[in-house]
């Protein structure tokens, strides 16, 4: 991670929210989310939030080597977004505590806030994580 990457930075994100990302989309197989309002779920915008904190950080990774894990989110979601509506994410760099990266967020529709809180992740070597991962994965398949 580059020395630049420091608290303060701020960084806005663009999407216009398409029927695929509404509640009854999140599950398919599940009755439940299907009696739901077609909204922007709060499982997609989870994702639409991680999606705009790595984009932000890409400029400051030092090789392909280097990515980021979502570790901890704490958000409202505060109103709903039908489809066909841009939501736009503004993320700011809040503290960089070793490889922990700290977030404040807020997510508008044009008309209402939709979203706010924060969001931490954490930097990790996708050849180190990969390797974890396999080991896992080895000690279910030995069982």
């Amino acid at each position: 991670m580059k020395d630049t990457l420091t608290p303060g930075l701020e960084f806005e994100h663009k999407f216009i929210v398409l029927a695929s990302k509404t509640v009854p989309f999140l599950y398919p197989e599940a009755d439940e989310f299907q009696d739901m309002p077609r909204v922007f779920a709060t499982g997609f915008l989870v994702g639409f939030i991680e999606w705009a904190c790595m984009k932000m950080i890409q400029p400051y990774l030092d090789d392909d080597d280097e990515q980021t894990v979502g570790t901890h989110i704490n958000i409202s979601h505060e109103a709903p977004t039908p489809a066909g509506f841009e939501v736009t994410a503004k993320i700011k760099l809040m503290e960089v505590d070793d490889r922990r990266l700290f977030f404040e967020i807020e997510v508008q529709d044009g008309i209402d806030v939709i979203a706010k809180g924060n969001h931490e992740r954490y930097l990790i070597h996708r050849s180190s994580f990969d390797s974890k991962l396999q080991r896992k994965l080895d000690l279910v398949r030995n069982q």
